[in-house]
């Protein structure tokens, strides 16, 4: 990146996860939640952002898999915002509206 960090943005994600408890085959399916992995000069690091519901099975959704905590959309929101000066979201993400910033992008 180089003495262009400030003007870079990394997001990496997926939407293949895994299950947290096998299924009836001994296999794990899809996941529900997954981690995102956010880098670059502008972006405010060293922590976790989301909340961590844990593994506890009264927590795991449908009982078997990591519960969703935060949306990919405000992730990718905050950073179409914020770093590449985008207003208009809903033409990205129609229907969706960001209840808070997530502080993530300087």
């Amino acid at each position: 990146m180089g003495d262009r960090v400030e003007d870079i943005v990394l997001v990496t994600m997926s939407e293949f996860g895994r299950t947290a408890r096998e299924n009836g085959n001994r296999g794990t399916d899809h996941g529900h939640a997954n981690v995102m992995f956010v880098l670059g000069g502008r972006v405010r690091g060293g922590k976790v952002y989301g909340r961590w519901p844990g593994l506890a099975p009264e927590v795991l959704y449908e009982g078997r898999d990591l519960d969703l905590t935060t949306d990919y959309r405000a992730v990718c929101g905050e950073v179409l915002a914020r770093h590449l000066a985008q207003r208009e979201l809903s033409k990205i993400f129609p229907g969706f509206r960001s209840s808070s910033s997530l502080g993530l992008v300087v």
